[in-house]
């Protein structure tokens, strides 16, 4: 299912305003109507149309704006602020990121904006299984499969929401009418619902439409998750009970997945976007994907491609155009992800970020075909530059002529990180560029899909299971290497690989002739000039043999932590892991919230957060406008009371 034509009828967001109570008494009172009764909900053509406008809904709709990046990306220790501060409250940690956040811009999300859609979304997943529990449908692939997907999207967006907030409401029917009074549900009792839902799911739906439907493997994937952060540290004071099951649960269902879910034998084919329903879209490691098209009559919109690049247009001899796409520059990148990388054998760094533009604003004796930008990744104590910013004097050894604008990582050898910092330039995250938008070089429109899960992650739940079952006794810590070096050694430079060659979606123009004519795409990286080594192409390796010393830049994360124990050192590890592999893709603040590692990692690597962030920040606020909305016993909550019901600290 590509296509969403997302037409859910007025008459459900009257349904589902169960927790948006922000929204006027007045505009709750109106008497919204609708062509079809709710009956039609429960016909094989209603519970499909039900369930097609709830995938636009929970998977897809995040995307077009800026609350998931500045959610999940943000204030870690693999993102800084990148030039533009829209949404640096939540990178920083300042005053500025409570339950009402003041807007800096008209792109400033407020507060409210991911907790109102993640119960829009229980809202519609609370009424699939409800119409698709009453019907009377002789399909019993349309009741059972509605029903799984149903299951799905609850159980998906309650862990989000306890993930992000702790304690939240717990709505598990559809509402009659208008609710107003609401308790939060413990932790606890949120993980429960999670994982029997996700179960239902697990044995309600089957294999065979991946990654655009939900299936099987999808609810195994989210179920072992599940498990893992009902495991992990920010639940420690009440897990104790089901901290072993849940550990032996995971890495079955994790086996199961990936025996369906190959990985793609070469890392950056899953990046190598060339257009909607390309070949990168529909690659095996693929387990779910919110669906975009170029197919103008859905509603589907994804801006992603917009935030993580640099600037590139405001440089000499460079212009904006369609393959650079339009540099929004919210998320730059910190110097951890330059210092956790092999780089001279993973070639998941050159095939994850932006290190040279084509020069396409040609002037003097410069013409097309020099490069633009150059970002030397090199590492600490290199003398080769004399500064961080060098323009026109370091020659390209294709041309002999030099490039005109080179930003360096570690200049005259330097071994303090943030050089780049100071003129807020970095080489960008091009996992979700987009040259293929049809509305020219200023659209926002993106068209290609966002991953949800791929198999790559599966193999880092497991690794994380096994470490922490060696942690309570169960098994050893080398137990989790298999799993590690599976996604490691798939990351490695092959026998025989050009090492310089890059791309990204960038490279997709638009068939419909907004391409301009000049681009600054270059299908090559610095990885020469970067690690000042000879021309090769033998084969590396990044196996990981035991568990003393790990990798050189695991290492040094360890040091930098101050971690000795085995435990500490190994989650460390598979922290890191999860970085160099899933750098940017809506995952890791999550993953070091759950893991209490996020205050530490961020204090160490984030300069923007050090200063401002608290234990505290390891949950995030109640929005002002659901605790100004609720009642108690039929009356608004008291200052007290809304205080007592808001997350500590805030």
């Amino acid at each position: 299912m590509k296509k969403y034509n997302f037409s859910l009828p007025i008459l459900l967001v009257a349904i589902i305003v169960i927790i948006n109570t922000s929204c006027k008494k007045s505009v709750l009172d109106e008497n919204l109507t609708t062509a079809r009764g709710m009956s039609y909900y429960t016909t094989d053509d209603g519970i499909t149309s039900l369930a097609t406008g709830t995938y636009f809904s929970v998977f897809s709709n995040p995307f077009n704006g800026e609350y998931m990046y500045a959610n999940t990306n943000y204030g870690t220790d693999e993102f800084h602020v990148g030039g533009d501060n829209s949404n640096a409250q939540h990178n920083a940690y300042s005053n500025g990121l409570a339950s009402i956040i003041t807007p800096i811009n008209s792109n400033t999300i407020t507060a409210n904006v991911q907790w109102d859609n993640l119960y829009i979304g229980i809202g519609y997943a609370n009424l699939l299984i409800q119409n698709a529990s009453a019907s009377a449908s002789t399909s019993a692939a349309v009741k059972k499969t509605a029903l799984g997907e149903g299951y799905f999207f609850r159980a998906y967006n309650y862990l989000r929401l306890v993930s992000q907030y702790g304690a939240v409401p717990l709505k598990t029917k559809v509402s009659t009418g208008i609710d107003l009074e609401f308790t939060r549900a413990a932790p606890k009792d949120i993980f429960t619902r999670i994982i029997t839902d996700f179960d239902s799911a697990y044995k309600l739906l089957s294999n065979g439409t991946a990654p655009a439907h939900i299936t099987k493997d999808a609810a195994a994937h989210y179920l072992a998750k599940a498990y893992l952060c009902r495991a992990s540290e920010i639940n420690d004071s009440w897990n104790s009970s089901t901290k072993a099951a849940d550990l032996a649960a995971i890495v079955p269902l994790c086996d199961e997945v990936i025996s369906h879910h190959p990985l793609a034998p070469n890392f950056g084919s899953l990046w190598s976007y060339t257009a909607p329903d390309g070949a990168n879209e529909k690659l095996s490691e693929i387990i779910l994907a919110a669906q975009f098209t170029a197919d103008a009559s859905t509603n589907g919109v994804n801006t992603q491609h917009l935030y993580y690049r640099s600037r590139y247009d405001d440089l000499p001899f460079m212009q904006r155009d369609l393959t650079g796409d339009r540099p929004f520059s919210r998320l730059g990148t910190t110097y951890y992800m330059y210092r956790i990388y092999d780089l001279v054998n993973d070639s998941r760094f050159w095939k994850s970020f932006k290190t040279k533009d084509l020069l396409n604003k040609p002037s003097g004796s410069y013409a097309i075909g020099d490069v633009g930008v150059m970002y030397v990744i090199n590492q600490p104590g290199d003398n080769r530059f004399s500064s961080y910013k060098i323009l026109n004097t370091v020659p390209y050894s294709k041309t002999g002529r030099p490039i005109a604008n080179v930003y360096v990582a570690y200049p005259a050898g330097t071994t303090a990180d943030g050089a780049l910092f100071a003129d807020v330039r970095f080489p960008a995250l091009s996992k979700f560029l987009d040259g293929s938008r049809v509305g020219g070089m200023n659209d926002v429109r993106g068209l290609r899909d966002i991953t949800l899960a791929r198999s790559a992650e599966t193999y880092l739940i497991a690794a994380e299971a096994k470490i922490r079952l060696a942690s309570i006794g169960t098994g050893a810590y080398t137990d989790a290497l298999p799993y590690i070096n599976a996604v490691r050694v798939r990351g490695q430079y092959q026998a025989g690989e050009d090492r310089s060659i890059y791309t990204d979606g960038g490279a997709a123009p638009s068939s419909n002739g907004q391409a301009a004519a000049l681009n600054s795409f270059m299908p090559e990286n610095s990885y020469y000039e970067s690690n000042n080594i000879p021309v090769t192409t033998g084969s590396t390796s990044l196996a990981v043999a035991g568990i003393a010393p790990l990798p050189a830049g695991d290492e040094y994360v360890i040091s930098k932590l101050g971690y000795s124990s085995t435990y500490d050192r190994m989650l460390c590890f598979v922290l890191d892991e999860r970085a160099r592999e899933l750098c940017g893709e809506y995952l890791r603040w999550e993953d070091l919230s759950r893991t209490k590692t996020l205050v530490a990692r961020a204090k160490a690597f984030n300069p923007d957060a050090a200063p401002n962030i608290k234990d505290y920040h390891n949950l995030r606020p109640i929005p002002q406008t659901f605790l100004d909305g609720i009642q108690a016993n039929g009356t608004a909550l008291t200052g007290p009371q809304k205080q007592a019901m808001q997350n500590p600290g805030y």
